[in-house]
């Protein structure tokens, strides 16, 4: 089953066990200067707004109603990462898609999960996705582009501009692997991690699509659980449709949030940025589908558009060291 509940997606299998229960929530953020210098984590500075598609079928394009899902609103070049979550410590395979390009691998969607090339995330091992793979601990930022003038993933990859949005499906750990993990007694609680990336600050044809941004110091981490944990005949399923902020007004009647700060901004406060430690978990190699993608600003000098504004490089920001919490769960064979 798929909820909403208070700007979050919340996917539980209760047939398989109560704390089987995963939280994705879309974090608006800064866009990281796109001038191939590699970044640290920049901050969440709340969550997007989301609404049911069914709620507002009559302004939407008849696909969008066909599968369902959310809306959410994203200005031009604005950038997101998604935060996972699963307060039990329930482990899933979780598999996100932009444009039904995998953000792992950069291949086409499938509804099964592969083992090699590994194209899922386990979560709550892996806290946050911020971008596209495109080398081993490294990202390309997540930024709404809008379809058919070449910008996103889906358009150089696969040469159409036909989906746009994000599609994710989460696997639940099968039901004796999770009790066997809570035989060994290894704590699964993640209720009292701290939300270490958050910090205060200020129907058409032209719905949006990710494109990579800037480059962003992030490990993808390999499942070192192994493939065969995961229930591969549960899974659920939802598709996130995004507008940009007049599409959103016309269609749910409701303001989209204010644009964010632009990364000197933001950093010109003394505001942090994250830099994550994790050395006790092997990260996946970029995609090399992935890796030849034209960022953003790459592909504006190609077509000879205007740069986007508030791209320029920054100053060195105040960055905050952060590790994985000493409550998870160590290295195991299965």
């Amino acid at each position: 089953m798929v909820e909403l509940n208070n700007n979050k997606l919340v996917f539980s299998f209760s047939d398989i066990h109560k704390n089987a229960v995963c939280q994705i929530d879309f974090q608006r953020t800064l866009r990281i200067p796109d001038d191939n210098r590699e970044y640290p984590l920049p901050p969440g500075l709340g969550s997007f707004p989301l609404e049911h598609v069914e709620d507002h079928s009559g302004q939407l394009p008849s696909s969008w109603s066909t599968h369902g899902g959310v809306l959410l609103p994203m200005y031009q070049a604005e950038a997101m990462w998604l935060k996972f979550s699963s307060k039990s410590g329930y482990p899933f395979a979780v598999k996100v898609a932009a444009g039904k390009i995998n953000a792992v691998t950069g291949e086409p969607w499938r509804n099964d999960l592969v083992k090699q090339p590994q194209d899922y995330v386990v979560v709550p091992r892996q806290e946050w996705l911020d971008g596209f793979c495109v080398q081993k601990g490294l990202v390309r930022q997540f930024v709404a582009m809008p379809l058919g003038q070449g910008y996103t993933a889906e358009e150089q990859i696969s040469g159409t501009a036909e989906h746009g949005g994000l599609q994710i499906v989460v696997y639940p750990m099968k039901r004796e692997h999770y009790l066997h993990l809570q035989m060994r007694a290894r704590s699964l609680a993640t209720d009292n991690m701290p939300d270490i990336r958050s910090c205060s600050a200020s129907k058409s044809a032209d719905t949006l699509g990710l494109a990579p941004g800037g480059l962003m110091r992030q490990k993808i981490y390999e499942d070192y659980y192994g493939h065969n944990v995961w229930d591969l005949n549960l899974s659920n399923r939802c598709f996130i449709h995004i507008f940009n902020s007049k599409q959103w007004m016309v269609a749910t009647g409701k303001q989209a949030p204010g644009k964010p700060p632009t990364a000197s901004d933001y950093t010109d406060c003394g505001l942090p940025w994250f830099d994550y430690y994790d050395d006790s978990q092997n990260a996946l190699g970029g995609a090399k589908k992935l890796t030849g993608l034209d960022s953003v600003a790459a592909k504006s000098v190609k077509l000879g558009n205007k740069p986007y504004a508030a791209n320029h490089s920054i100053k060195q920001p105040t960055v905050i060291s952060i590790s994985s919490g000493s409550n998870q769960i160590s290295d195991g064979e299965w």
